[in-house]
């Protein structure tokens, strides 16, 4: 997909990198948007070419499906015919007469578990559950496993919705622990595609826990696992706020933080964005600044391996202190943003919150600025620079005053006590102690 998925052409997309992680349903959102890219305003088609590789890498994707329909209309396009050749009606006969097919064979068990005497009677121990339906109902488990492969090719078919509750009932009742991994998958992905997100964000716990104990002693695929996990929740992440802080816990996961630095860097842009952006709404600020610190600490390993303007505004503002180039980071980044299918819809909202560490950053090492050369650091004209510090003056109730006689905004650092300096030196005098204790006693 490299010569088909470029967005615009621009050096910074990452559709190239996000495809391999992705089910091939996932990608059509994303190839979708990319083509959206390529539209005016007036709705004309700036770059044909790449318009018709984007419906080119659509058709390549799809064709391995059983969206009949779409396929053939995707043929059509790409051929310019005015109707599909016989083999996509015969092709369609043929999933229609399998769907059928397994819609019979689950019928029975379908129409049971929409009974709720039968539900009720469902106990949390699924061997006995079997018993149970076979000697009542005369449930097979030939029947459960019908209900895999409808699921499946529902899926397949594009009806995300009939299939995650297929499959949904598959698993209550299935003992096969690689089929039902496979059906917490398949549930998830069509959580994703329905943006059903509250749901989504519970089966991203679930394939956790199947990741976490099911391949705990196989590295490699638990790596491969992850990696796939950590695309497939930027879906939820980025579309649902009660998301943000529980698939931030997840990526900041030792587990999974390995994961990102070791087979997919180029996430550092998501989980930058994420963190700058949850500063106001973290329920507990002492774990935003960890994850804040994390980030920074992560970008600067990070930096011989992967850099994008967000990351580089990161490292220009926390490591380099370099306010000249964070701005000129910011200005790239929020047109990065704006072309990123996952953050289009979060670049205001990043820009202002990396406003604020700019000005945070910059007043804990000043006691009075120039409002004009601050309006330089924020990237924003004179007016519209005074108006942003008073308003951040007042929601945040920051120690600080506007003197328009000088035109300067006024820090007021309280001094810190000596006796907490004395406390803040005897913390660092007793942690170098305990690190060269460990030093020495690991050498004898």
């Amino acid at each position: 997909m490299a010569s088909t998925t470029a967005s615009g052409g621009s050096e910074y997309d990452l559709l190239n990198k996000l495809a391999p992680n992705l089910d091939r349903h996932m990608i059509f959102p994303l190839l979708e948007f990319s083509a959206s890219q390529l539209v005016d305003e007036d709705g004309q088609v700036r770059d044909e070419a790449k318009a018709r590789q984007i419906t080119q890498a659509k058709f390549a994707l799809t064709k391995r499906t059983n969206m009949t329909d779409y396929v053939a209309n995707l043929y059509c396009e790409l051929e310019g015919l005015d109707e599909a050749p016989a083999e996509y009606t015969e092709r369609k006969k043929q999933v229609f007469s399998q769907l059928e097919k397994y819609e019979q064979q689950t019928a029975k068990i379908t129409e049971l578990l929409e009974r709720d005497d039968v539900v009720n009677a469902l106990r949390s121990d699924k061997v006995a559950n079997l018993e149970f339906l076979k000697r009542e109902h005369d449930v097979t488990i030939d029947m459960v496993n019908a209900l895999f492969d409808l699921g499946n090719l529902q899926y397949s078919c594009g009806n995300y919705g009939d299939a995650t509750e297929t499959l949904y009932r598959f698993r209550v009742l299935s003992t096969d622990n690689d089929k039902v991994a496979y059906a917490t998958w398949g549930r998830l992905a069509c959580e994703i595609l329905t943006m059903s997100w509250e749901s989504a964000l519970e089966e991203v716990q679930k394939v956790r826990e199947v990741i976490d104990s099911k391949l705990s002693q196989n590295p490699l695929a638990q790596l491969q696992h992850r990696t796939s996990l950590i695309h497939w929740a930027l879906f939820p992440l980025f579309n649902y706020d009660k998301a943000r802080e529980p698939i931030l816990d997840l990526f900041f996961n030792a587990g999974y933080i390995n994961t990102i630095q070791a087979n997919c860097p180029w996430i550092l842009r998501y989980l930058a964005v994420a963190v700058i952006t949850n500063r106001t709404k973290a329920k507990n600020m002492g774990v935003q600044q960890k994850q804040m610190k994390d980030i920074v600490r992560i970008v600067k390993q990070e930096a011989y391996e992967y850099q994008d303007p967000i990351t580089r505004f990161v490292h220009a503002l926390c490591i380099d202190f370099d306010f000249e180039e964070a701005q000129q980071q910011l200005v790239l980044a929020e047109e990065v943003l704006r072309g990123d299918f996952f953050l289009l819809n979060h670049a205001d909202e990043f820009v202002d919150s990396a406003r604020h560490l700019i000005f945070e950053s910059y007043c804990k090492i000043h006691a009075r600025i120039s409002l004009t050369d601050l309006s330089a650091r924020l990237g924003l004209n004179a007016e519209a620079a005074e108006k942003w510090i008073v308003n951040l003056i007042r929601d945040t109730r920051l120690d600080a005053k506007i003197d328009y006689k000088e035109g300067t905004v006024v820090m007021n650092h309280p001094p810190t006590s000596v006796y907490q300096q004395v406390i803040e030196k005897t913390k660092g005098g007793f942690f170098r102690t305990q690190v060269l204790t460990s030093a020495v006693g690991g050498r004898s």
